[in-house]
């Protein structure tokens, strides 16, 4: 039985946390939040260690086997340092820390202590990706030649149909370590790298339609990193209110032989797909079988599968699927792209 730590309660702390509740060999056994609401949710649940700081959390728990991590941006650097020195093995959600001399600093220990440490890449575990994946793998659309990929959704903005707070966090720069780019940007530059290879920048703009001091707009044209022409094209924004479960996302692979795309896999109705999963939930559950939690969503199933696949790594004592190195050189394009828009 693994047992777990957890820092950060709110709306992705959450999701793990409800998943790990239906996994087997896993055990929540303490979570630290600075809110007094999500502390009371978890204890509700049978949580019995409780802590407001997870300094106080690391201090007083030696018996575990690992941390998840769903705390601000700006806290990740120093949870994760000081998680990986109290010997623990870390999943953290993107980004691993919003500036790469903290990422190389994270690397740095990782290989130093020979922990394993696994970020949040949570795009690489939709169904379709990993459809696409296994086509290209395979060499069924040939030679890989041009990737686009699309996120456009309303980001940490209040829907005006379901309000909700927003933490003033979001909107510093200097906490946040950036807008939609580090929000959304992030896992399609993962998912060029995880299709074509290594990556580079060739180009970036940005736009602000909200007048934020982050961007809430996003272009990026990337090539890989030995190819001589760009290859590689990425559009991001806050600016769209779709209601869940829909969703403006695609991305697609073109070959010298053929192209793959996730709208060849995705649901072509969510609404029938949430019901038709929700229904098989139920009759999972009153059969006494293991039900598949978040499946209605079909994209958020995805933190299921991601902290599947962190927990078998570390019960064989294998390599993350996502690592330390893989949050390191996205941050570096991120980096990069931000740097250049302030010359």
């Amino acid at each position: 039985m693994l047992k777990i730590g957890m820092f950060g309660l709110g709306v992705n702390g959450a999701l793990h946390f409800s998943n790990m509740l239906h996994m087997d060999d896993v055990e929540v056994v303490a979570v630290a939040d600075a809110s007094k609401t999500a502390l009371k949710r978890a204890k509700n649940a049978g949580i019995k260690h409780q802590y407001k700081d997870y300094n106080d959390l690391l201090k007083d728990r030696k018996d575990l086997d690992a941390i998840i991590i769903s705390l601000p941006n700006f806290l990740h650097h120093d949870s994760i340092m000081k998680s990986l020195e109290a010997g623990l093995n870390v999943f953290v959600e993107k980004p691993m820390a919003t500036k790469v001399w903290q990422c190389k600093e994270i690397v740095n220990l990782v290989e130093k202590t020979g922990l394993l440490l696994m970020v949040g890449h949570a795009m690489r575990y939709y169904d379709a990706i990993e459809k696409m994946k296994k086509i290209t793998d395979a060499g069924r659309v040939g030679k890989l030649e041009f990737f686009t990929a699309e996120s456009i959704m309303n980001g940490p903005l209040s829907h005006g149909v379901v309000p909700s707070p927003v933490p003033d966090w979001w909107f510093d720069p200097d906490r946040v370590g950036g807008g939609v780019l580090l929000d959304l940007g992030y896992h399609l530059i993962d998912l060029h790298r995880y299709f074509m290879g290594e990556s580079k920048l060739i180009f970036q703009n940005f736009d602000h339609k909200y007048n934020l001091k982050v961007e809430d707009t996003a272009t990026l044209i990337l090539s890989s990193k030995n190819g001589k022409a760009a290859n590689g094209f990425i559009n991001v924004g806050w600016y769209q209110k779709a209601i869940f479960p829909e969703y403006d996302y695609r991305c697609i692979v073109h070959g010298d032989s053929g192209h793959t795309s996730t709208d060849d896999y995705l649901p072509k109705n969510m609404y029938y797909h949430a019901v038709k999963e929700g229904t098989k939930n139920f009759i999972r559950k009153i059969s006494f079988q293991k039900i598949r939690p978040l499946s209605y969503t079909y994209f958020y199933e995805s933190f299921y599968k991601e902290l599947s696949a962190f927990f078998q790594s570390i019960k064989n004592d294998v390599e993350t699927e996502v690592t330390a190195y893989d949050g390191l050189k996205t941050m570096e394009i991120i980096e990069e792209a931000y740097m250049r828009m302030v010359q």
